[in-house]
């Protein structure tokens, strides 16, 4: 009997092993994000947490760099040290963190360049929507809207961003058009409270806009609070950010925006393009998501990114 006993516990520890030996690894998708502190920013990391959280065979985890390039470098070299499957990248500049991105690329991790694009070549997809279109469809709705005059307020998101130079010039080139529009320019870093400090210097300077152009609706609602500041009605300015967050989505409901830029996430279809390049499939080298102008005519049929 004790032998039997004793074969029987060996044969369950055999089963055992074999079962876990058959236990694959989830592969893990890293996000090295810019930083976290940026509403959009934060919403992008959940989407992405969301869709991979619908897959057992895979992980996810992230980084935030605080907006800082050098932090967002190391922490991409962590990552390459812990031999993650794939690399999503948030970047907030795009020369500076092409060295390390390259590195990460040659040594076998795919590279999906999401929202913000780089300066290299080292990556295998980028994700992200026309920006100078963008910047196109707001300063084309505003201009009908001030019927070619008035002064406008370009609020620019991160000078080493490519989406701001891109969002700027789609938004000048058409306001180029329109000798009578005069426009200003300041810079928000896609940060709220940026935006209400430096719209707060520009309203005590006893300057006054018929309409702004916030390249993000955070941007926006930080300059709309220095206006509540200054005894201005927004509801009296022409104001159109970008993103189509719930917020931007009330403040049309209620008046005081104009409109918004509908700006998808990206994180489904990021981790849609992860899932592909885990199983070696081949992805396309640029991906554009749509983009859509909300006003108060299609408020109700948009739905918010977050």
């Amino acid at each position: 009997m004790p032998q039997v006993r004793l074969l029987a516990l060996f044969f369950g520890l055999l089963v055992a092993l074999a079962a876990n030996a058959q236990v694959v690894a989830p592969k893990v998708i890293a996000f090295a994000q810019d930083t976290m502190s940026n509403d959009f920013r934060v919403a992008q990391v959940a989407e992405v947490r969301q869709a991979v959280a619908k897959d057992p065979k895979l992980a996810f985890v992230y980084s935030d760099a605080q907006g800082r390039t050098s932090l967002l470098i190391h922490q991409i070299e962590q990552f390459i040290e812990q031999k993650v499957d794939v690399l999503v990248l948030g970047t907030n500049d795009e020369q500076a963190v092409v060295p390390v991105v390259s590195k990460a690329f040659m040594a076998g991790i795919p590279v999906i360049v999401l929202d913000r694009g780089i300066k290299g070549q080292d990556y295998s997809t980028f994700i992200n929507s026309d920006n100078v279109q963008i910047g196109t469809i707001g300063a084309e709705f505003i201009a009908r809207q001030l019927r070619g005059k008035g002064k406008v307020l370009l609020f620019e998101g991160l000078q080493t961003a490519d989406v701001t130079h891109l969002r700027s010039k789609g938004f000048m080139d058409v306001m180029e058009r329109y000798p009578g529009v005069n426009v200003i320019k300041r810079t928000g870093n896609y940060l709220r409270k940026d935006a209400l400090i430096e719209m707060n210097k520009l309203l005590a300077q006893g300057i006054r806009v018929d309409a702004i152009f916030a390249e993000s609706d955070s941007m926006l609602s930080g300059a709309r609070l220095a206006l509540h500041n200054h005894k201005i009605k927004p509801a009296s300015i022409i104001t159109v950010g970008c993103d189509y967050t719930t917020e931007a989505r009330d403040a049309i409901r209620a008046g005081t925006q104009t409109g918004s830029i509908l700006f998808p996430l990206g994180g489904t279809k990021a981790v849609e393009v992860a899932k592909k390049l885990l199983a070696k499939g081949a992805v396309p080298r640029h991906i554009m998501i749509p983009v859509e102008l909300v006003t108060r005519d299609n408020v109700n049929r948009v739905k918010p990114i977050f």
